[in-house]
């Protein structure tokens, strides 16, 4: 089972080992107050729409900060409480599965990725997600987000959906063009990917290293996580 934890909504479907969609993506609002147990009891009532049977052997979850061994460091788009929380512990206290938990984006980044050279993912969504990979394999990850950007500002403050709802949508683009330049400089990325929410927003014309893809390459990760023995 797939789960992408956002700022502004909560994903899960179930998947196979190739990362096919076995099941619909189903999707519930995050909690406004987004808390570790409001987003387990959001979590709780969605995954049993799906009706989980013994057939699932493991739960990868996207989650929308940095996280290492399974605990939360960072949760900015989230509410208070999640510092040092084990998320992975308590999901697999709830679902009775092994779980795994990783940035959205690295997530992302397992799906999009097509194993090859420096892959460089965005999410653009709520705020500004990013994962590297190289040959398909997640490198450390990086909160990009949160280094200044342009005018003083961060690529989350700059990027964000916040933003793109301030500056209208031909002034956001301009500001995704300065990103991809910007990534381009300090990754020298063979692929760039665009994917999140926001994706959906993006009208500019890309140059040919760079593409948009679907969201549901996060449930596609998925899959990737549990053959990624790093993970």
């Amino acid at each position: 089972m797939a789960v992408d934890i956002g700022g502004s909504g909560l994903k899960a479907a179930v998947v196979d080992g190739k990362g096919r969609m076995l099941t619909e993506r189903l999707r519930v609002p995050t909690p406004a107050r987004a808390t570790p147990r409001a987003v387990l009891r959001s979590l709780a009532a969605l995954v049993r729409r799906l009706e989980v049977d013994a057939s699932v052997v493991g739960v990868s979850v996207g989650f929308p900060g940095v996280v290492r061994h399974g605990k939360v460091l960072t949760a900015p788009n989230l509410g208070g409480g999640w510092a040092r929380f084990d998320l992975a512990k308590a999901l697999a206290r709830l679902w009775k599965k092994p779980v795994r938990v990783v940035n959205d984006a690295d997530m992302q980044g397992l799906g999009a990725a097509a194993g090859r050279g420096v892959e460089v993912v965005v999410t653009l969504g709520t705020g500004f997600g990013s994962a590297i990979l190289v040959d398909g394999e997640l490198m450390l990850h990086l909160e990009i987000a949160h280094i200044p950007f342009r005018n003083g500002e961060t690529y989350d403050e700059q990027l964000g959906q916040a933003a793109r709802k301030t500056v209208g949508k031909k002034r956001w683009n301009r500001r995704v063009r300065r990103a991809i330049a910007a990534l381009r400089v300090l990754t020298q990325f063979d692929r760039l990917y665009i994917g999140g929410g926001n994706s959906r927003h993006v009208t500019l014309k890309l140059p040919d290293d760079v593409r948009l893809v679907s969201n549901e390459c996060g449930m596609k990760g998925g899959a990737a996580l549990w053959r990624d023995r790093r993970s």
